[in-house]
């Protein structure tokens, strides 16, 4: 079966028969081996469409993987809301350093959200970089790669505002207020997220990690996160939607699905099998190889091997678990996609 990788992807996202899956990172893709092959490295590509796009590429042009993806951390919404961001690194994401708005359940002072409008979020700052940088890959390697974008989703972009362990607390203590902010939050989220569709996008993968069962139980999910998922992703028009969480997401994948996105990104906390069980081919699986080990610390040998079982357990796009780790080598990357592609 000859196909561009871009149908390929596409053809996964359907959910269509395929004589293999697509191995295309979706989460965070860059490493330092593609920076130095490519010319484009942080922190200038994490500030400058065309870095962006050049460094997006990469993973493709460098590595043979089966997309492209922009831009490369959960920081530039929150920067362009007043958080104080740190992005001066190449060998580490930006560091959010500073929470500009107060919000202590302990004391019950609150402020008020009063966020600027999502037309000026988009027209602006790094955001408006990302979406540029979508338009630029549209036209440099849309004819043959999908376009993957990535962004916050917004229970996870709310802690970035008022301080997640305070918004965990606030839960618990005072959930009127985390619903204020998050209501308040997510027409930007959503605003976002159609402006990358329409640049180019052909899949919005966003990352929601304070929706983990690691920071609130399964059963607060709905109203925490997905309902707003639900507003804010799932109902993007013209592009594909994924939804990824970290930690063991096996308690809530059936509250992820229900979301109504297309695809879920898990990481290898769940184990392959046991995930497309549980999912029965209600969503595409992405994923669900470990972003720490074996990419990042094990062996190419270890990395086919976890790479096999989510061939065999029957993932729709072979993929890292999670973000990839900015110093993984360069044969690790390589063995991932060898041991898909042949």
């Amino acid at each position: 079966m000859s196909m561009t990788p871009r149908e390929r992807v596409l053809a996964a996202m359907k959910q269509e028969s395929l004589d293999r899956p697509p191995v295309a990172i979706f989460t965070q893709s860059a490493t330092i081996g593609q920076m130095e092959k490519v010319g484009a490295a942080w922190p200038e590509a994490h500030k400058d469409a065309n870095l962006m796009a050049k460094l997006g590429a990469a993973q493709a042009d460098v590595f043979g993987f089966e997309c492209v993806r922009a831009p490369f951390c959960l920081t530039a919404e929150a920067e362009r809301l007043g958080c104080t961001v740190q992005v001066t690194k190449k060998d580490a994401s930006p560091m959010l350093k500073e929470h500009p708005h107060k919000f202590d359940p302990m004391t019950g002072e609150y402020d008020e959200p009063n966020l600027m409008d999502p037309a000026e979020f988009v027209a602006g700052g790094r955001p408006a970089e990302a979406i540029k940088a979508m338009e630029i890959l549209k036209k440099s390697h849309g004819e043959n790669y999908c376009l993957v974008a990535g962004n916050t989703g917004p229970f996870t972009l709310t802690g970035h505002l008022v301080n997640t362990e305070n918004m965990v607390f606030g839960m618990m203590m005072a959930p009127e207020e985390v619903s204020k902010w998050v209501d308040a939050v997510s027409p930007i989220c959503k605003a976002y997220t159609q402006a990358l569709s329409d640049a180019g996008a052909d899949v919005i993968q966003m990352s929601e990690p304070s929706a983990s069962t690691d920071m609130i139980a399964p059963d607060m999910f709905q109203d925490a996160a997905g309902k707003y998922i639900s507003d804010v992703l799932a109902s993007v028009k013209d592009a594909f939607s994924v939804l990824h969480i970290c930690g063991d997401t096996a308690p809530i994948i059936p509250k992820m699905i229900g979301t109504g996105v297309t695809g879920l990104s898990i990481e290898e906390k769940v184990n392959p099998d046991k995930a497309v069980d549980i999912v029965a081919g209600k969503a595409v699986l992405v994923g669900n190889v470990g972003s720490v080990r074996p990419l990042f610390q094990g062996t190419p040998e270890e990395v086919a091997a976890a790479a096999k079982h989510c061939v065999e357990a029957g993932f729709n796009v072979i993929s890292s678990g999670c973000g990839i780790a900015v110093s993984t080598p360069d044969a690790n990357m390589e063995a991932l996609v060898k041991a898909v592609k042949g």
